[in-house]
């Protein structure tokens, strides 16, 4: 579909208006295909990359459809988790508060009583997790057959978290003409069975189905073992410096240590958990959003649909489990034709994980490497070339003479008798050994005529082994260097 604005689209002026306050002046391909299909009642089946305006996409058409007017809950929607429903109320709050829109979240963990009070107020848009809806179905505290249309976003996410059949209940507690709306970025077998068994000659919208994850995006991967990991991560967001960057981990049991070590390596870092309550999360994602800290560490379930302004850079500190779950991580980033970079880190017995996900995907990931600072492919490290050293006949021959005169320095400190130089012409070949002549020991009658301070020290040298002494000599006198005094006399005997 070639429609350039929205109000080719069928989207009411003053919500064209409302739109352009944020700079929001043409649609995406996704709400062009959507919202005409959407507002003449059809049902609808759409999935494209994450990042490319579907959120807006079923917003524009719910909050066009809804009478101000009527003091009933008219449209609902439902989320997986509970940041992503409470993202979507913010949405919905921004773009419908000029046409005076009641718009209420009811997400699980936060108290009923109060969110019973809240429904007094008659809001016409409900927005919240399947579990806690479904609960106040079944108290009657929401009446289903005002509703006219049910959104349902992150329909595969819905279905792995197990609220599947929250969703179907809830369905069919509506009207018979209820209009149905599915969205996600992937589209499972228990999807599929829904559509076929809910909507009624449904309209499927595919994106570029082939093209998994979002154009802008740089996918990478590096090899680390596993206790390297922490100082992989701290390199890697040193090299980038992103403003904002989301780590994701796979177990929640690891979520801490991750965050203590980039705090302690001097990256701000805050976690998000999915088990933590409602106040904590929603606290730790607005200092995220507000740039309080640099880094946030994540499960898959905390952090699926979020959308995070300025995000740059996701990292997969452990793989995903699949390239689905890959495929929602990577939609962090790069949202709207933004660019972003997606980096997982891999131990080499991993490397397997990262093929496959770019068989499935169709989507070229690169393996890097760090060098000197710098990101480079494997085999592109400069080589260092080193002049090599050739020895020449001289330097190449044995120098027996040499060493074992270098030996005796070491085991006396007298001066070694000069010995006569080997001549060039003197020198045989490597082949041939060099023969030096012994030199003839100090005898002690040249010491007899010295002064009493010098022949004590020639008594303390005596236990040395002198410069002319045999090897069996040399041998006996370090053996015995450390012998009892009565025990050298009885050897001299």
């Amino acid at each position: 579909m070639n429609l350039t604005s929205f109000e080719e689209l069928g989207i009411t002026i003053d919500l064209v208006n409302k739109l352009s306050e944020f700079e929001i002046i043409a649609p995406s391909p996704v709400q062009a295909e959507v919202i005409p299909a959407a507002l003449q009642g059809n049902d609808i089946l759409a999935h494209s990359q994450t990042g490319t305006g579907k959120t807006l996409a079923y917003l524009l058409l719910i909050l066009q459809g809804i009478n101000p007017e009527l003091k009933t809950i008219q449209k609902m929607i439902l989320a997986p988790t509970q940041e992503l429903a409470m993202q979507i109320v913010r949405e919905s709050e921004r773009y419908g508060e000029h046409k005076g829109i009641r718009v209420l979240g009811l997400i699980g963990g936060a108290a009923m009583k109060r969110q019973v009070e809240k429904l007094k107020l008659h809001p016409q848009l409900v927005v919240g997790t399947p579990g806690r809806i479904k609960e106040l179905v079944e108290m009657r505290k929401i009446k289903m057959h005002t509703v006219t249309t049910i959104v349902v976003d992150e329909v595969d996410q819905v279905f792995d978290l197990g609220s599947g059949g929250d969703v179907e209940r809830i369905i069919r507690s509506a009207a018979r003409d209820r209009q149905l709306v599915f969205l996600s970025a992937t589209v499972s077998k228990a999807t599929a069975a829904l559509v076929k068994k809910e909507m009624r000659h449904p309209i499927e919208v595919g994106i570029e189905p082939e093209q998994m994850t979002a154009k802008g995006l740089e996918h990478l991967y590096f090899v680390s073992q596993e206790r390297d990991k922490p100082d992989t991560l701290r390199r890697l967001i040193r090299h980038y410096n992103p403003n904002k960057v989301i780590v994701f981990v796979n177990a929640t049991k690891d979520i801490a240590e991750v965050e203590a070590k980039m705090n302690h390596l001097g990256l701000s870092t805050q976690a998000l958990y999915g088990d933590a309550d409602k106040m904590a999360r929603s606290g730790v994602l607005e200092r995220f959003r507000n740039g309080k800290f640099k880094v946030l560490v994540a499960s898959d379930l905390a952090a699926r649909g979020l959308d995070i302004e300025g995000l740059t850079m996701v990292v997969n500190y452990d793989p995903p489990i699949d390239s689905e779950h890959y495929v929602h991580r990577a939609g962090r980033t790069g949202r709207m034709g933004r660019s972003g970079t997606v980096v997982s880190i891999v131990t080499d017995r991993q490397t397997f994980i990262m093929k496959k996900f770019i068989q499935e995907l169709k989507t070229p990931i690169g393996l890097r490497t760090m060098f000197g600072g710098k990101i480079i492919k494997p085999g592109e490290e400069p080589v260092t070339t080193r002049t090599p050293f050739v020895a020449t006949r001289e330097e190449a021959a044995p120098t027996p003479f040499r060493k074992s005169e270098e030996s005796r320095k070491r085991f006396d400190g007298d001066k070694v008798t000069p010995r006569k130089e080997i001549t060039s012409e003197e020198n045989r070949s490597v082949d041939s050994p060099v023969i030096a002549k012994r030199a003839e020991p100090i005898q002690p009658t040249q010491l007899s005529s010295d002064t009493p301070s010098q022949t004590a020290e020639v008594s303390r040298k005596s236990t040395r082994p002198l410069s002319g002494a045999s090897k069996r000599e040399r041998e006996r006198v370090r053996k015995n260097k450390g012998a009892p005094k009565w025990l050298k006399d009885k050897q001299k005997e």
